[in-house]
């Protein structure tokens, strides 16, 4: 890389950036050097995370990246003087961290949507702000305010520095789309002066960066091609041909944002920094409150705890329960997106809790029969299936349409051409349904075997991958689906 194209990379924004773009990875493969040389020196380390980190966020958001370490370096300063405060004052500064964090977030997300709502309700004509919403802001928000919100309840004490809080909320792997990390996860990782105390981490960091690359890479970005043709325009297509959209993009966006977990989680255990799992094969879910025991485990817990509980969680009765689920998740969906469709698809899984909450008595007394099981796994997977349509459907008009077609216009005798036509990417939705119905036990399996594996075997397999993924991706990697969220 000559001097030019070094001046132009560190001076520059990407579009696209993230850790599965073919840049990010030069650019890591030079930071993970360097980054072993100096490991073991705690503030060297720090800060040099620190600066990547911050390049990261540069490279994925431009001038926009300032709101990240403006946004630290303030909410740390109230933090702390929340730590030393008492009673009200403490409040004070629980309630200031809060809304100084969530500011940026409601202004860049929600302006726009406010605005058309507001027109559409009063026959007003305010125009639309020109706003990008920076990438990544929902999840280092929802950090801050956990971190804020724990040291105000003294269930995270540790003294926390400057720097050390910079690392949490800037550190690089969870920048686009977390997973939500808590501090009590990382910051005592972060305080340990020697990383890899696990000499097996960097290992499984491999393992899931391989995982990663498959699910986002190989699975996803190929099948969405295909999705995305209905999602445009459903009635351009026969009624079994849309089913089998609704069929791909339930695998995509699972194995889209799981891959990209894996990505972030093995990113940081190669840098000796143990993450915990988000996502545990939840097609496998009986019901849909086992779904989101599931499904994206640090935003469901991050809900949980600081939403679904303090708003009375299950402490007040069978109704007041229900009614708490249904906000928690008509939450959980504006969150997504200043969209309609979002809150439609938070409003049925809001339903789809309470029905499962209101049925549990009648339900715990069927039978645990292998029958029973499957049938209660296809359903849930078929209600979620259904929800997903609305989150990826532009407006009501496309989701409505496309369930139209699929009902009126279904026939078996679309299967054959359909797979003479498509046979690759009907082999991997297939497969790939299959493997996302793996045991955990065997997935395991799998880990600890590529663990044992001579280095030599475990580098031919990793490039063997990134040979799959050059011959199956297009010329660019496909925008990461949560990362507009």
């Amino acid at each position: 890389m000559g001097m030019n194209q070094l001046i132009n990379f560190f001076t520059t924004q990407t579009e696209g950036w993230s850790i599965m773009a073919f840049p990010f990875m030069v650019a890591f493969v030079v930071f993970y050097a360097c980054y072993l040389l100096i490991r073991r020196s705690r503030g060297l380390m720090m800060a040099y995370v620190i600066a990547f980190s911050l390049l990261f966020a540069w490279k994925a958001n431009g001038v926009l990246m300032v709101l990240l370490p403006l946004t630290a370096v303030m909410t740390w300063l109230m933090t702390e003087a929340m730590r030393s405060s008492r009673g009200d004052l403490r409040r004070f500064w629980l309630a200031t961290t809060i809304l100084s964090a969530l500011a940026p977030l409601l202004y860049y997300k929600y302006t726009n949507f406010f605005l058309d709502t507001l027109n559409e309700l009063l026959a007003t004509n305010f125009s639309p702000l020109s706003l990008l919403l920076p990438v990544g802001i929902s999840f280092y928000t929802f950090q801050i305010i956990s971190y804020a919100v724990d040291v105000y309840k003294r269930r995270f004490t540790l003294r926390t520095s400057l720097t050390e809080y910079l690392f949490y909320i800037t550190f690089f792997p969870l920048l686009v789309a977390g997973p939500i990390t808590r501090a009590s996860t990382l910051l005592p990782q972060i305080k340990n002066r020697s990383p890899f105390t696990n000499p097996h981490l960097p290992y499984i960091g491999l393992w899931l960066i391989i995982s990663g690359l498959l699910k986002k890479m190989v699975v996803a970005d190929y099948i969405a091609q295909y999705n995305n043709w209905i999602f445009d325009d459903p009635t351009a297509f026969s009624g079994f041909e849309g089913l089998m959209g609704i069929v791909g993009f339930t695998l995509q966006i699972y194995c889209d944002f799981a891959g990209y977990s894996d990505m972030s989680i093995g990113l940081a255990a190669l840098m000796g920094f143990q993450l915990k799992e988000n996502f545990r094969f939840p097609y496998q879910s009986r019901n849909l409150t086992e779904f989101w025991h599931r499904w994206h485990i640090s935003l469901s817990t991050w809900f949980r705890d600081y939403v679904y509980i303090p708003l009375g969680g299950n402490r007040h009765g069978r109704l007041r329960t229900c009614v708490n689920s249904f906000l928690t998740m008509l939450v959980a969906g504006l969150w997504h997106g200043a969209s309609w469709m979002f809150v439609i698809w938070g409003v049925l899984h809001g339903l789809g809790l309470v029905v499962h909450k209101l049925l549990k008595p009648w339900l715990d007394r069927v039978p645990d029969t292998l029958t029973v099981r499957c049938c209660a796994t296809l359903l849930t997977f078929v209600y979620v299936s259904v929800a997903w349509v609305f989150f990826r459907s532009a407006d009501m008009s496309t989701a409505l349409a496309l369930f139209h077609h699929v009902g009126s216009d279904f026939s078996l005798s679309y299967l054959v051409p359909f797979v003479t036509a498509r046979p690759l990417w009907m082999a991997i939705v297939v497969g790939g349904l299959l493997l996302c119905g793996l045991r955990e036990r065997h997935v395991n399996w799998l880990q600890q075997t590529f663990i044992r594996m001579p280095w030599i075997v475990k580098l031919l397999l990793f490039a063997g991958v990134m040979w799959l993924v050059t011959i199956m991706s297009q010329s660019n990697v496909r925008p990461f689906v949560y990362a507009q969220f």
